[in-house]
């Protein structure tokens, strides 16, 4: 059997997950098999568009159960504290500049399970999060981006 994946996440990013999954099976999965009886009712199946949609929405609700229970069970949750406060490291929160003249950024480096891009939240697996990880404040990093190369100043740690 193939090694299972670790999921590198905060407490909260846990949390969320394990909210999620509740929702899924004590709403969305109940609501779900409704919709199917309901369509079951009218009849012939090879032709009914209803009970297309709700098998197909099963289908969909009943994977990302079995995802978010793989995910949770293979969570490794990431300690803030854990590692030296001046080194870029999962779990933190990390501004740079764009050399020479750029907007200062910051973004938290999380696990890929609760990555959010638009929350300031990216993947510990992303370009931009491999090029930071492991350096420290004043340190200069190139990183490459789809959009090419460019170089960085990392001005904060938290």
């Amino acid at each position: 059997m193939a090694e299972e994946k670790s999921f590198y996440m905060t407490e909260e990013g846990k949390q969320k997950l394990e909210n999620e999954l509740n929702t899924l099976i004590t709403e969305k999965r109940p609501e779900v098999v409704e919709r199917i009886k309901i369509a079951r009712s009218f009849g012939d199946l090879s032709e009914n568009s209803e009970y297309d949609a709700a098998k197909d929405e099963q289908a969909f609700v009943e994977s990302r159960i079995a995802q978010i229970e793989n995910m949770i069970r293979n969570a490794v949750i990431i300690e803030n504290d854990a590692s030296d406060p001046d080194i870029v490291s999962l779990g933190k929160t990390v501004t740079f500049v764009e050399l020479p003249d750029g907007e200062e950024e910051s973004y938290t480096i999380v696990g890929s399970a609760e990555a959010d891009p638009f929350e300031g939240k990216i993947s510990n697996d992303s370009p931009i999060a491999k090029s930071l990880l492991g350096n420290r404040i004043g340190d200069e990093v190139a990183v490459s981006t789809p959009a090419g190369d460019m170089n960085v100043k990392i001005v904060g740690i938290e």
